[in-house]
């Protein structure tokens, strides 16, 4: 069994720890400081974000928001778009599955990676 207390494990802001990755799930513990944000934002695969510590506002692109303090769950589909606001110093435990999920960077072959590449020269930003 391996078990980690969620209050005390040691994580920077604007670094992201993670906690643990199997075949199966990734977690991710993230501090973001009063008054920042995780910006509009999908992941690839489902996500659970779980309110370790503080208090967040989550929002998602629909326009839906919910306030929560320590012990919310919030469960997104993969490329749900949503944004995080801390309200105070707050702690998110982010669960990924599966890890790593289809259409991950991590999940490309080399070729497809390259094509990907190619694909975004092809579109600068401005």
């Amino acid at each position: 069994m391996n078990n980690w207390d969620l209050k005390t494990y040691e994580v920077a802001a604007h670094q992201p720890e993670i906690v643990s990755t199997s075949d199966d799930a990734r977690v991710l513990l993230i501090a973001l400081p009063s008054g920042e944000r995780l910006q509009e934002h999908e992941v690839h695969e489902r996500a659970f974000v779980l309110v370790v510590a503080g208090e967040v506002e989550i929002s998602t692109a629909a326009g839906e928001g919910v306030a929560a303090s320590a012990g919310h769950l919030f469960e997104f589909d993969p490329g749900e778009r949503h944004e995080v606001e801390a309200r105070s110093d707050a702690r998110l435990a982010l669960f990924l599955t599966p890890w790593p999920g289809a259409g991950h960077p991590g999940t490309m072959t080399i070729e497809e990676k390259a094509s990907a590449r190619e694909r975004a020269r092809e579109h600068p930003s401005g």
